[in-house]
Order: C-alpha cells, then structure tokens, then sequence
C-alpha cells in the first residue's frame, strides 16, 4: 500500500469524517492482508492506539502518546534481546577464560 501524504492531508482539511472513515478502512485492510494468527493483536494494538489518540486530545500529545507506546516496546524487546544473548556471552567469557589459563607462552629470542 503506496501512502499518499498529500492527499491524505487534503482529504483531513477538507472533510475530517471522510478523512476518519478512510482511515478505518485503511487499518482494516493492513490488518485484513495480516496472518490470521497476528489479526487479533493487531486489533488490540489498534484499540489501544485509538484510546491513546482520545485522551491525548490534540494532534501532538496523540503523537507524543503514540511515539512512547512505540520506545516502551521497544526496550521490552531489546531487553528481551540481551536476556537471550546473555548466555551466548556468559558461554564466550567463559571459554575464553579457560583458553587462556590453559595457554602457553612461547619465547622468542631477542633480535641481538
């Protein structure tokens, strides 16, 4: 789905309950071409983006509301993200520490 700034800011001016009714089918349709298995999440995520967008009030605390729903589940991921890695690194420091009280220092001798 190819979006069209312009044209979705004419239609906003223009005619807000066109503009909301389009914008409606707009999300039905992204989450209508969704596996089936994610539709109903997406519709919860919608709901509470919608719940947002009403007690936010205005334009800008609807994409301030949005922006931090968006950067909280990003952190949830990304601590997600180093819970899974931490034993892949506790495993590396691991191994490198038993490489390394196993090594073997070899002399060279000096250049004179």
């Amino acid at each position: 789905m190819e979006y069209d700034f312009d044209r979705w800011s004419r239609l906003a001016g223009d005619d807000p309950k066109a503009f909301e009714h389009a914008r409606l089918e707009a999300i039905e349709a992204v989450i209508a071409k969704a596996p089936v298995e994610l539709r109903q999440r997406l519709r919860a995520l919608q709901c509470r983006v919608d719940l947002e967008r009403q007690r936010a009030g205005n334009p800008l605390g609807s994409c301030i509301r949005i922006s931090a729903m968006m950067w909280d589940r990003f952190h949830d991921l990304r601590r997600a993200l180093d819970e899974l890695r931490a034993p892949l690194a506790d495993h590396d420091r691991l191994s490198r520490g038993s490489e390394a009280a196993g090594a073997r220092l070899l002399p060279f001798p000096s250049p004179r």
